[in-house]
């Protein structure tokens, strides 16, 4: 029996819809990162992107377990000598993007490279709960009842 390797014609992809609040964001991540990949998927093939498309709305209220809140701390390096900055989680949050905590958590687990990219760009981040998606009638995926640790109350 020979093995299946699927074409990127043959792929249908889907669109789903995850709601982030109460969500722990490191397992929330995790899943979005395993349907951006395809890896729930039988014909899985490694060099194609076989994944959804992902919308994940509430990401300003997703939860940071522990005292990573306040202890989580984001670099960055403005591309000057002695330019390192760093930003809290806390910050980010409570800032103008806090959809920002939750692409980097998804994007810090896909592959680098040109396939990398290509299935983080299946993913729509939104602060609150609208998102302009609906024509493509994404299907709503419950984390925080797949597994009890998955959610938590802030």
């Amino acid at each position: 029996m020979k093995t299946y390797s699927a074409k990127p014609e043959e792929i249908e992809k889907k669109w789903v819809l995850i709601d982030a609040k109460g969500l722990v964001v490191g397992r929330l991540a995790s899943l979005v990162a395993l349907r951006l990949r395809g890896k729930h998927l039988p014909i899985y093939t490694p060099h194609v992107d076989c994944g959804d498309n992902v919308i994940v709305v509430n990401a300003e209220k997703v939860v940071l377990t522990g005292r990573k809140r306040e202890q989580k701390v984001y670099h960055h390096h403005t591309g000057h000598i002695g330019g390192i900055k760093e930003r809290s989680a806390k910050f980010i949050l409570e800032g103008k993007f806090p959809q920002r905590i939750v692409e980097k958590a998804v994007e810090r687990m896909l592959p680098r490279g040109p396939l990398g990219r290509r299935q983080l760009g299946n993913l729509r981040v939104y602060a609150g709960p609208d998102h302009p998606h609906e024509a493509q009638q994404p299907v709503a995926l419950d984390i925080a009842a797949m597994n009890r640790k998955n959610s938590r109350s802030a």
